[in-house]
């Protein structure tokens, strides 16, 4: 039976109910030509027990060459053990005699292994510009002890200092407020880059970059980062980051950070972003040209309050960081997108995605809807719900929907009409996701992973990662703000539990012990008794209920009534299709429209998917969430022309959101799967460790 690594962490040996890291002074040097960092980790500890003789640190292929006391360079003795035998990491025992203090400084000199998990080094040929190298860390979830030792837990939380020697003509960042450079005068063709985060944050949000970089201004307290040949592009594509940021401080209140820089990293980056504090790496797979995929910063953004500032104790709890996120990230979406750009997109569009819409629910009897249901909701309150709240606003449309003529709405019946479901749409998709996620995650016999709250002894945190605590998290969130009152009721309350744990590490337990304090009222507690919180938590596969996404079905239907087109077609009357189906539609409806066909039981025909690049030209999109999708519709439907495209597609990049469903489903596809193991064997080498350790799980090459 696997064992947690201690009683306060699965996945940590460090005894933080013992005592805890409180600073941390990082001094140390980049090593391009070995791989490696090297230097000191100077670590303020606070003792929380009388009998500390001890000191056990969280490491991962680190090499420590001394230890001793930082005031009165006393040398202590320290062993490497790992008495769990777990692949993720070692413990680092220091004996420290008798530390009378009860905070007390001591320091390591180590270095880094080549292999650390937490980096990955490109050569210069493997970046954009291909003049410098480049490094970059991921240390969440438990990569940090291959950085620097430490207590790897996010109970643990610590500001920090950092001095790091680098060569002259790269440029260091951090997740942290930059102090600027200082020479180094025994070697002058480097200089030493110094940082400073005074918030408390958990290791796993310790993080560095080394490039060819350079930064634009997009706001008043924000750069973006990247290369010279990305960076205008990104400045361009997230120009919107301030007006994000303000409408995140409306829902979780003032953003503690002081800068919010974004960094554009290399297409190797496994996620598509990083909430470290100050500085969120982003993928460049969402540098769409159009902004349409720029809905992930407010995901980093959110991250700010919820994860950062309130952090899940282990990652047993993780949801609580994410499914927070996702939640308030969709709100800043639906408020911020209603208020401007999506509105701005149904204005240039003579609002034809409402047009078309509502001009099909009137004009088609109930018999021809795909969901009947939809015609009796709107039939019975959508219609006059709509009606009604034109005129409590005292706007006119002018309009003749069912001539096709829209010529005017007020940008405020946009804002009340389409807000809350724009939101439901893109919730409406998670759920989808989750379902995918919950179905792969059965099939691959690992049902656990499905928890909301899995057990996690024994077990690397990153086999268990998946959009569950995202997607489920969300669903429970958005259920009990449904249950509790709406938004008005229940955004208080996120508000309320930001202040409440700001700046702390929490449990499930402590979450639901405060929704139920907030929540006090009797009619309240019924409500909240009566949810089933052990299936919540503890249940597995999807959800024991699911929320009302009710919005986003009329919001979605112009997708879902042409992908039934596509689906009832006759294979050989396929003429009737044109480029102007989706004329001008965002990518949001693009995406869900391949997405209805993914979700069909049966593979569309392969003449109808051939048919579809023709009159679509789907292989030319430069929206990665639509190339995925079309991509994945390509491989069910069994087209041996797309494969290359799929492999180009996953070798590209490394985004694992894309990387590993494309591999899998390449992988059950008996014709393409020996070209796609020799694919991952031939470029195995240059992808990021994490990512290259679940797709060898993925295609059966490791267990």
């Amino acid at each position: 039976m696997a064992v947690a690594l201690s009683s306060s962490d699965p996945n940590s040996y460090s005894e933080s109910d013992r005592c805890e890291v409180t600073f941390l002074e990082w001094d140390v040097a980049i090593n391009f030509e070995n791989h490696t960092i090297s230097g000191f980790a100077h670590l303020t500890i606070k003792r929380k027990c009388d009998n500390l003789d001890t000191l056990v640190l969280d490491i991962r292929d680190i090499s420590v060459e001394n230890v001793f006391l930082t005031e009165s360079g006393t040398q202590c003795q320290f062993e490497t053990s790992n008495p769990a035998n777990v692949s993720f990491g070692s413990k680092l025992t220091i004996k420290l005699g008798m530390v009378p203090e009860q905070s007390f400084k001591i320091s390591i000199r180590y270095t880094t292994s080549s292999e650390a998990s937490a980096l990955q080094w490109l050569s210069p040929e493997q970046t954009a510009g291909k003049r410098q190298p480049y490094l970059f860390s991921q240390c969440q979830a438990i990569h940090a002890r291959s950085l620097f030792p430490c207590q790897d837990s996010p109970a643990v939380k610590f500001p920090y200092k950092a001095k790091v020697k680098s060569p002259r003509d790269i440029t260091v960042l951090m997740s942290a407020e930059r102090e600027g450079t200082e020479p180094c005068p025994e070697d002058p063709s480097h200089v030493f880059y110094k940082f400073s985060m005074k918030v408390p944050i958990p290791s796993y949000l310790v993080a560095i970059v080394a490039g060819d970089l350079e930064s634009r201004n997009i706001g008043p307290r924000s750069k973006v980062w990247s290369e010279k040949e990305l960076v205008d592009a990104a400045a361009y594509e997230f120009a919107e980051t301030e007006q994000m940021l303000q409408t995140a401080e409306q829902l979780g209140g003032p953003y503690v950070w002081g800068i919010y820089d974004l960094l554009v990293l290399p297409p190797s980056f496994p996620y598509g972003g990083m909430e470290n504090p100050c500085l969120t790496f982003v993928t460049p797979t969402l540098l769409a040209g159009d902004r349409s995929l720029a809905d992930v910063i407010a995901h980093e953004i959110s991250h700010s309050w919820t994860g950062n500032l309130v952090t899940n104790r282990t990652f047993e709890h993780f949801w609580l960081n994410e499914g927070h996120t996702k939640f308030l990230e969709r709100k800043i979406v639906a408020r911020f997108k209603s208020g401007r750009d999506y509105f701005e997109l149904l204005s240039r569009q003579g609002l034809q995605i409402l047009q078309q819409t509502v001009s099909f629910i009137e004009n088609s009897p109930p018999g021809n809807l795909m969901w009947p249901s939809l015609w009796s909701r709107f039939v019975s309150h959508g219609k006059k719900h709509y009606q009604n709240e034109i005129k409590s606003q005292s706007f006119i449309i002018f309009a003749k929907l069912n001539e096709g003529h829209t010529m005017f709405l007020e940008r405020k019946i946009v804002e009340r009409m389409h807000g809350s479901s724009l939101k439901r749409i893109h919730a409406s998709e998670g759920w989808t996701a989750l379902q995918e996620t919950v179905k792969s995650l059965q099939d691959a016999k690992e049902d656990p992973y499905t928890r909301l709250v899995p057990d996690l002894r024994g077990v690397d945190p990153d086999d268990a990662f998946s959009s569950v605590p995202y997607e489920k998290g969300f669903a429970l969130l958005y259920y009990l703000e449904q249950l509790l009152g709406g938004p008005e009721i229940f955004e208080p309350f996120l508000r309320a539990y930001i202040e409440r744990f700001k700046y702390q590490s929490i449990s499930t337990q402590d979450w639901k012990d405060y929704l139920f304090e907030y929540f006090s009222s009797q009619e309240d507690q019924q409500k909240l008794q009566a949810v089933e919180w052990e299936t919540w938590f503890q249940g597995l596969g999807m959800p024991p209920c699911q929320p009302d996404y009710d919005g986003a079905l009329l919001l979605e239907e112009p997708s879902r009534v042409l992908s039934q087109r596509w689906i009832t077609q006759p294979e050989g009357d396929l003429a009737v299709f044109s480029k102007d189906d989706m004329n001008n539609w965002p990518s949001l409806l693009v995406r869900q429209f391949l997405q209805f066909l993914l979700d069909e039981e049966n593979s569309l025909p392969l003449v109808k998917v051939i048919q579809m690049e023709q009159v679509y030209s789907f292989n030319a999109v430069k929206n990665s969430e639509v190339r995925f999708r079309w991509l994945r519709l390509c491989i069910k439907a069994k087209w041996v022309d797309c494969i290359h495209l799929a492999l180009g597609f996953v070798t590209e990049q490394g985004r694992m959101k894309f990387v590993r469903p494309i591999y899998r489903d390449l992988y059950a596809w008996e014709e393409a799967r020996l070209e796609t193991i020799t694919n991952f064997t031939r470029v195995r080498s240059e992808m990021h460790s994490t990512t290259a350790q679940l797709v060898a799980k993925d295609l059966h090459l490791e267990e």
